[in-house]
């Protein structure tokens, strides 16, 4: 059974609200952040407010990706890892 846009934004959320505390993360999340961005985007019935903070998303998370050190690029974005989880909390 495939996840709600509730369920995947409820996903997303939880994964940069534990990037953002932990201060580190996985590629492997990376790359289920960029899926679960991928799926929300083409998603007709998400707030069209919330795509430009999508966008944003996805772009952490292929640099994300394709990082030497992870750790540093999360700590990076720290305050925008918080506004996004507050911004996608205000829309969904």
């Amino acid at each position: 059974m495939p996840l709600s846009s509730e369920n995947q934004m409820q996903v997303l959320t939880d994964i940069l609200t534990n990037h953002s505390s932990d201060c580190c993360g996985s590629v492997s999340e990376c790359e289920q952040v960029e899926r679960l961005v991928k799926s929300l985007m083409v998603n007709t019935h998400i707030n069209d407010n919330i795509k430009p903070v999508l966008q944003e998303i996805y772009q952490y998370s292929q640099n994300g990706i394709n990082s030497s050190d992870l750790s540093s690029h999360i700590t990076t974005n720290q305050q925008n890892l918080s506004q996004w989880v507050t911004n996608m909390n205000q829309y969904s």
